[in-house]
C-alpha cells in the first residue's frame, strides 16, 4: 500500500467512532492546554514581579542593614546617607527612609493608622515618583525641620475630596504640619500603597515621631539612584568602600547589604521557577494520562478489527502496512488533540489574563514544545498496540469472531 492509502484507511477508521477518538483526544488536549496555560501564569507571575520591581525606581541601589544580626538595625543613619550623596559619584541622587504609624486628621475627616515616611529631598527623584500638585519639600526644609507634608494621592482624596490641599493644614499625631504638595497618583507597587502614604522631611520625623531617642538618626533604608545601568557596579563599589570605613567593620562581614532591583528580581524568578517546574509537573501528567488513554483505545481497536486485519492481510499487505495505519491513527488523533490544546490552551491564557487579576503572558516556546509532546505521546503509545496489529497471524485472525 502507498503512503496516501495507508493515510486515507487510517483517517477512515477513526471517522467510524467519532465520539470515542473525540474521547481519546481530550486527554492530549487537556494535556496540552495545561502545558501552556500554566507556563502562561507562571510567566505573567514574574513579569509582574519584574514589573513591581522596576516600578520603584530606574538605576536604583538599595542599601539595607543586615537582619538578624543583634544591632544591626541601627547600623544606618542619617549621616550615612548624607556621606554618600557627597562622597559617591555618577549617582543622581540619594534618599534616605523612616516610617512611623500616625493617626491623621483635618476639619472635615480623620484617618487612623496612616504610614508616615521621613524622607530626603531626593525622594521624587530616586524612586521615579513625580509630584502631581504643589512641590516636594526641599533640603533645606529637611534641614531646618519644617512642618511641611507631602501627601499621597489617595490621602489627599480622602481628607480633602476634590479641593485643592496646597497650603491647607493637616494633624499628623499631634503636630500640625502644612501641605505642600501632593504625589501623582502611583497606586499599589510591591504590595506597598504608595497613595496612602504621607511624606514628610526626615529630621521632622526624627524630631517629632521618633520611637527612641537613643536611635534617633536611624534610617531603614539607603536608595541610590545611578545615573546609568553602565555606572552601578562603579557606585556599588564606592558604596560598599564608604560604609566599611564609617562603620570600621570587615569588608568580607559588613553590617549592611547592598541590593539592585535585578538581585531582587532574580531572587524572585528562583521562587517562582519552582512553581513553574511544579505546574510544568501537573501538565505532563494530564499529557500522559492522555497518552494512556490513546493506548488503550487503540488496543480496543485492534481487537474489534482483528478480522479487519486478517482479511487485509489475506489480500497483500504487508505487516509495515498494518504497523504504519495502527500508527498513523494513534498520531493523528494525539496530533488533532494537540491542535485543539494549543487553541485552547493560548486562548485560554489570554483570557484568564482578560478576565482575571493575575497577569497571563504565554510563553512562545510552550507552543511547540506542548505540540511536540503530543505528537510523541501519540507514537510512543500507539507503537505497542501497532505492533501487536502487525503481528497478528492472518489464519488465526479470519477466524476471530
Amino acid at each position: 500500500m502507498t503512503l496516501s492509502e495507508t493515510l486515507r484507511v487510517a483517517w477512515e477508521g477513526l471517522k467510524l467512532n467519532r465520539v470515542r477518538s473525540f474521547l481519546t483526544t481530550l486527554g492530549v488536549i487537556i494535556g496540552v492546554a495545561s502545558v501552556i496555560m500554566m507556563l502562561a501564569v507562571s510567566a505573567g507571575a514574574e513579569a509582574a514581579i519584574a514589573d513591581q520591581i522596576n516600578a520603584l525606581g530606574a538605576n536604583l541601589i538599595i542599601v539595607n542593614p543586615v537582619r538578624g544580626v543583634p544591632g544591626a538595625a541601627q547600623t544606618l543613619t542619617y549621616d550615612d546617607a548624607v556621606a554618600i550623596k557627597e562622597a559617591v559619584r555618577n549617582s543622581e541622587g540619594v534618599s534616605a527612609e523612616f516610617q512611623v504609624v500616625q493617626d491623621t486628621s483635618t476639619a472635615r475627616a480623620k484617618l487612623t493608622g496612616i504610614t508616615v515616611l521621613g524622607v530626603t529631598a531626593d525622594f521624587p527623584i530616586v524612586r521615579d515618583y513625580a509630584v502631581g500638585e504643589g512641590r516636594f519639600f526641599t533640603d533645606d526644609e529637611n534641614e531646618r525641620k519644617l512642618k511641611v507634608v507631602v501627601l499621597g494621592y489617595g490621602i489627599a482624596q480622602d481628607l480633602f475630596g476634590g479641593d485643592s490641599p496646597i497650603g491647607q493644614t493637616v494633624t499628623v499625631g499631634s503636630t500640625k504640619l502644612t501641605v505642600v504638595g501632593v504625589m501623582a497618583e502611583k497606586g499599589v507597587v510591591a504590595d506597598v500603597d504608595y497613595d496612602g502614604r504621607l511624606y514628610i522631611p526626615l529630621q521632622l520625623l526624627y524630631q517629632k515621631y521618633s520611637p527612641s531617642r537613643i536611635a534617633a538618626d536611624r534610617v531603614r533604608t539607603i536608595y541610590i539612584k545611578a545615573e546609568s545601568q553602565e555606572a552601578m557596579t562603579s557606585v556599588i563599589n564606592q558604596i560598599k568602600a564608604l560604609l566599611v570605613q564609617r562603620h570600621d567593620v570587615d569588608p568580607a562581614k559588613p553590617d549592611f547589604t547592598i541590593q539592585t532591583q535585578q538581585d531582587i528580581i532574580t531572587t524572585q524568578q528562583a521562587t517562582t521557577e519552582a512553581f513553574r517546574d511544579l505546574l510544568a509537573w501537573v501538565a505532563a501528567i494530564s499529557l500522559l494520562v492522555g497518552g494512556i488513554g490513546i493506548m488503550n483505545i487503540m488496543l480496543v481497536s485492534v481487537t474489534e478489527r482483528t478480522r479487519e486485519i486478517g482479511l487485509r492481510q489475506a489480500l497483500g499487505a504487508r505487516p509495515r502496512d498494518v504497523l504504519l495505519q495502527f500508527l498513523i491513527e494513534a498520531v493523528t488523533l494525539s496530533l488533532v488533540g494537540g491542535l485543539a490544546g494549543v487553541i485552547l490552551g493560548v486562548g485560554g491564557a489570554e483570557l484568564f489574563g482578560r478576565l482575571g487579576e493575575m497577569q497571563t503572558q504565554v510563553v512562545p516556546a510552550s507552543v511547540p514544545l506542548a505540540f511536540g509532546a503530543a505528537a510523541a505521546v501519540g507514537i510512543f503509545f500507539g507503537y505497542y498496540p501497532a505492533t501487536k496489529a502487525a503481528q497478528l497471524d492472518p489464519i488465526v485472525a479470519l477466524r476471530h469472531e
